[in-house]
């Protein structure tokens, strides 16, 4: 009886490990993609390779149905991950100078062996661009999770468009130009 009890509380255990896991390594993946930067120590090239590691090495990125399928597309693997978020980290014309990820609604699930984890969330992110445009876009997220010899890896990552609102001009009064957070 004891044993049994052990046992199911073992998996409970690995159960909240790997949604606890899970949501890490999401939220490391947000704040990588947060502009500007908070971690002052990466340049655009060493942040995109930071992202594709997050990733699975049979992992996927890929933006799904209207403006996200026909404008982000389906990248595979660590290596064509952060080459899709170099190109995005490149745009100019306009530059992005200000954006943050918000994750809400949160629905996540673990695999009862503890080794994977699936979940759904809405996302909302402000953008700011250099020549003032500015925009809240909306998205509905589904990522799926997995232990690997590397640690815990995104194994699929979709993402689909909600909607996308113009922000009137001066909505922000004030906005940060780089991050003293975590500079030292």
């Amino acid at each position: 009886m004891i044993e049994g009890k052990l046992d199911a509380l073992r998996r409970d255990v690995d159960r909240l490990q790997a949604e606890s896991a899970a949501r890490r390594l999401l939220a490391r993946y947000m704040f990588l993609c947060d502009c500007p930067l908070p971690q002052p120590d990466l340049d655009e090239a060493r942040r995109a390779e930071a992202i594709g590691a997050l990733f699975a090495e049979d992992g996927t990125w890929e933006g799904v149905g209207g403006l996200h399928g026909a404008g982000f597309g389906q990248h595979r693997g660590p290596a064509q991950v952060a080459a899709f978020m170099r190109t995005v980290l490149a745009r100019r014309d306009p530059a992005m100078v200000f954006n943050t990820h918000y994750l809400c609604s949160e629905q996540l699930t673990a695999d009862d062996d503890g080794r994977g984890a699936e979940g759904l969330w809405v996302q909302f992110q402000p953008w700011v661009h250099d020549d003032g445009r500015a925009l809240l876009r909306s998205s509905r997220l589904h990522a799926r999770f997995r232990l690997t010899g590397q640690g815990w890896r995104i194994a699929r990552y979709r993402t689909e468009n909600l909607f996308v609102a113009p922000l009137p001009s001066g909505w922000a009064e004030t906005m940060i130009e780089h991050s003293v957070l975590l500079a030292g």
